[in-house]
């Protein structure tokens, strides 16, 4: 049951005198009068559906007093606005039935057919679960809800229903649950509306939250707006005329309906640009309904030869659409006496789609069943729910990507191909990358746009052409979090790297493990299956993981020491018959220089590891470097240089965390090291040193200059990349033989006493 439609049970003769009091609002007539559009065994499925929902709620109270039945049949009735079919209208009146009536999805699906039933069960919340925080049973109820949504669009079109009439009898509610729902309602609810396209609702939520939550500014504007009406009652009357008679004299044949702003969309306009009431001056519009869409291009030239527009002010929303599937032309003009007046030309079929958004499927479904246009409205989205979810098992983290997704504001971009694509305002090159596929976000290395190279994070603006730039060894940037903003591109790039870093460490932890054995007298690890089998179960009890994966993974990770996991499987598989091999055990232990209590072989390092290993920035270890492994407590294998000062430290407090390491003997990329260069200041001195190191074949990836004053003599810190130490000797040889530098030398921690 939604939170505002909580059923009070009341006494015998105040539920009979409410009863008779509501009993005309309670009954199936007033809902009947509006189904004109079904056929007589639609109506009739309709009818068991209240009956069984009126049985269920007897004797349930609203908190006004009113029979409980008198909300389902108001959602019904809401959704018979929008013409949905019977199915959807029989799960309104039953959407509460599931969660306060102790009848079951089963007994539904028995009486009504399973998609009634799941209908009703998309609709019903997760109360009866246990969860740690309220906020967690939300996030876990509406990510049922979504799910139910992007299967079926009719559960968010009876659950908007159900919230829409919610707020319409708000006051009925205590006030300290006003502020909350109201919240709730505009953060969630109002934008799914409008993302959906049911602007009418949409426009209705936002003007209750807006009562609700700030109810002495609601009666100072509205109070405002009514006097304004008064004033301009005239003006509007003219205007209305004078557009009348200009699209007769061009023989058009056009419906004229005047449109106001919302209270709530006025007050957000005066809150934003910090405007008084007397300074918003496009409260008022119109609306022209025109027959074709060629018309409405027409009337746009009778309108601007009638008045003049304002520059900057017009949008063609007919050749491209809202991200919602909105389509009309928007102009603002100067009106008779200097008011600015916005226009929208539409034609019927635009109109429909405007107000009712996905719910034109259902207008359209009777007259146009050929029709799939007005089915395919947010039809991205819904999908994009979908998707989302596949890689996001955590409730907090989807809703986090939901509502990233619930901008109402967009950005229409073009690939090389226009082909136009609709993104979020603000959105990167990497969400138009991970808008194209998954795979071309995930390889993506630089942009064209416009025909000009752009960063990955560069935003976009409308219009863009954009081409992505993608390479096969390319991988995803974590860093990249921090700028995309579409919920796809988000758990795109989330699902990546949790995917690279696992696999990643599960390689390093069977590595690592494999040595630890060897050293045991044992050559490989057993089989997971066959006689092996009993000995893996054991070894995961003992160790608490649930799979030989997980385990690895834990070993790749540094949340289990291999040399210990290693000690206890050579047990194991000596219990099970297997015999160490001395040689073997020499041999490792030898090769190693590790005494009994650590030897875990050693682990070779070319570069390749990905996220299980990292070269610790505090000394940026680079081929040629002697070097030692800290196997760190979930954060994998750190590489720090042996003479590290917070190496020695790590190495002093936790010495069995710590493995042999070593170079590969070809490494496969550069690493980072850093220089800290003194140079004398004058004219293009940065210039110059950036030459040499260029010269040097080494590529700057970051500058650090200080915020002290520039003096005489300065130190700059470069972060260059470099193959090894004897190309680090390289650039270092360069700098040293640059007019203005100093002194060049490679930077070391300092060591904290």
């Amino acid at each position: 049951m939604s939170q505002l439609a909580e059923p009070a049970v009341a006494s015998p003769s105040e539920a009979l005198v409410s009863a008779t009091a509501s009993a005309a609002a309670a009954s199936f007539a007033a809902l009947l009068g509006k189904l004109d559009y079904l056929g007589p065994t639609d109506i009739e499925q309709i009818r068991q559906a209240y009956r069984l929902a009126d049985e269920a709620h007897l004797g349930q109270l609203r908190k006004n007093g009113d029979p409980y039945i008198t909300h389902p049949i108001a959602v019904a009735a809401q959704c018979a606005e929008w013409k949905l079919d019977a199915q959807a209208l029989m799960a309104a009146l039953m959407h509460d039935v599931i969660e306060d009536c102790g009848i079951t999805k089963l007994d539904l699906a028995e009486r009504f057919g399973v998609t009634v039933a799941d209908l009703v069960d998309g609709l019903t919340k997760l109360e009866k679960l246990e969860f740690d925080t309220r906020e967690q049973n939300q996030a876990e109820s509406f990510r049922k809800m979504l799910l139910a949504m992007a299967k079926d669009v009719r559960v968010i079109l009876i659950k908007l229903a159900d919230r829409t009439h919610n707020m319409r009898t708000m006051s009925d509610m205590p006030r300290s649950k006003w502020q909350r729902i109201s919240n709730e309602t505009l953060e969630i609810y109002a934008p799914i509306a409008h993302r959906l396209g049911l602007n009418f609702t949409y426009r209705e939520l936002q003007d209750l939250c807006f009562r609700f939550l700030h109810p002495w500014r609601y009666e100072v504007l509205s109070k405002a707006l009514n006097k304004s009406r008064t004033r301009r009652k005239d003006l509007i009357a003219r205007v209305q005329g004078e557009v009348e008679t200009a699209f007769a004299r061009q023989g058009m044949q056009v419906r004229i309906m005047g449109r106001e702003k919302t209270l709530y969309s006025v007050y957000r306009k005066m809150d934003s640009k910090h405007l008084s009431f007397s300074q918003v001056t496009d409260i008022y519009g119109f609306r022209i309904i025109v027959p074709e869409l060629t018309d409405c291009y027409t009337g746009l030239g009778v309108l601007h030869q009638l008045y003049k527009p304002v520059p900057g002010k017009f949008r063609d929303y007919v050749a491209i659409p809202k991200l919602n599937g909105y389509q009309s032309l928007h102009t603002t003009l100067i009106g008779p006496v200097g008011t600015n007046i916005e226009f929208q030309l539409r034609t019927h079929a635009m109109d429909v789609v405007a107000e009712s958004g996905v719910a034109a499927h259902w207008l359209y479904k009777a007259s146009e069943p050929g029709s799939d246009t007005s089915q395919r409205l947010g039809t991205q989205w819904l999908q994009s729910l979908l998707d989302i979810q596949q890689e996001t098992h955590d409730a907090a983290e989807f809703w986090d990507h939901v509502k990233i997704d619930l901008f109402p504001d967009a950005v229409y971009v073009f690939t090389p191909k226009s082909k136009i694509l609709s993104l979020p305002r603000g959105a990167t090159v990497i969400d138009f990358a991970y808008a194209i596929h998954s795979g071309v976000g995930n390889s993506a290395v630089g942009a064209i746009v416009n025909g000009e190279q752009r960063p990955l994070r560069t935003e976009l603006n409308n219009g863009d052409v954009v081409e992505i730039v993608t390479s096969d060894k390319a991988e995803p940037n974590p860093a990249w979090l921090s700028f995309v903003k579409t919920g796809r591109a988000r758990s795109k790039l989330r699902h990546h790297l949790k995917t690279v870093a696992h696999e990643k460490a599960l390689e390093l932890g069977e590595r690592m493990l494999t040595q630890a054995l060897r050293s045991e007298g044992i050559a490989a690890l057993p089989a997971q299956d066959g006689e092996d089998k009993a000995t893996w179960e054991k070894l995961l009890r003992f160790s608490g993981n649930r799979t030989r994966e997980e385990l690895l993974s834990d070993i790749g990770m540094g949340k289990r020491i291999a040399s210990m996991v290693g000690k206890k499987l050579a047990v194991l598989l000596a219990e099970a018959g297997h015999k160490p091999d001395a040689l073997l055990i020499s041999r490792e232990r030898y090769a190693s220089g590790q005494d009994e209590t650590v030897s875990q072989g050693v682990v070779s390092l070319d570069g390749s590891e990905g996220a299980s290993v990292q070269y610790a920035p505090c000394c940026r270890p680079i081929p040629g470097d002697r070097i030692v492994g800290y196997l760190g407590r979930g954060e994998g294998l750190v590489v720090h240089v042996e003479d590290c000062p917070t190496g020695k430290r790590l190495l002093a407090r936790d010495s069995e965390r710590f493995l042999p390491v070593e170079w590969a003997d070809e490494p496969v990329r550069a690493f980072d090291a850093t220089l800290v260069v003194t140079v004398t200041n004058g004219k293009g001195v940065l210039a110059r040193v950036a030459s040499a190191i260029a010269q040097a074949e080494s590529d700057i990836t970051h500058v650090d200059m200080g915020d002290e004053p520039a003096q005489t003599a300065t130190d700059i810190r470069f972060t260059v990349s470099v193959r090894d130490r004897q190309h680090l000797a390289a650039v270092l040889r360069s700098l040293k033989r640059t007019t203005s530098v100093v002194r060049a030398q490679r930077y070391k921690p300092p060591t904290k006493t």
